[in-house]
């Protein structure tokens, strides 16, 4: 087993720490959206997780659509697990809570951009690049590219322009 899994560990080289514990995110990521769909008949976008739990919160008709307000229970609990999975990480593997050295203000702007991303694109890289590729939806196919598209351009810009954290 071992044997047929070394090449692809070699390319661990490029992750400094490894590629173990994005392979194991990923396949509990897999699991998870797989095991809601399966369960429920909804696909797990997090931005659509995020608007049903808003409508405990919001008056705002967007958020209190019925499929929204009937499922929200469960919802706020996925909502909930993914924040607590990122706690209970932090707290296993004692990397600390703050681990990244680009200042609060750029994470606050660029999770603005991501928001407003979400909302042009109708859906996150969750529900587009989890769920939608892997049902082999157009648009979420089309979505994805976009989306890789832009992150590539963008990191390319910035390191051209030399910004860092």
């Amino acid at each position: 087993m071992i044997e047929t899994l070394t090449p692809f560990l070699a390319l661990g080289e490029l992750f400094p720490r490894g590629v173990t514990q994005y392979l194991v995110g990923g396949l509990l990521v897999g699991l998870g959206a797989a095991t809601i769909y399966l369960a429920t008949g909804i696909i797990a976008g997090a931005s659509t997780f995020l608007e049903s739990t808003l409508s405990y919160v919001s008056a705002i008709p967007r958020f209190n659509r019925f499929k929204y307000v009937q499922s929200r229970g469960w919802r706020l609990v996925f909502t909930a697990g993914i924040i607590s999975g990122a706690a209970v990480y932090v707290l296993v593997a004692g990397d600390g809570i703050w681990t990244t050295d680009v200042q609060w203000w750029r994470l606050l702007g660029g999770g603005f951009l991501v928001g407003v991303g979400t909302r042009l694109g109708k859906g996150c890289t969750s529900g587009h690049g989890v769920c939608g590729v892997g049902s082999l939806s157009n648009t979420s196919l089309v979505n994805v590219a976009t989306f890789l598209a832009f992150a590539i351009g963008t990191a390319q810009l910035v390191q051209a322009l030399g910004v860092s954290p």
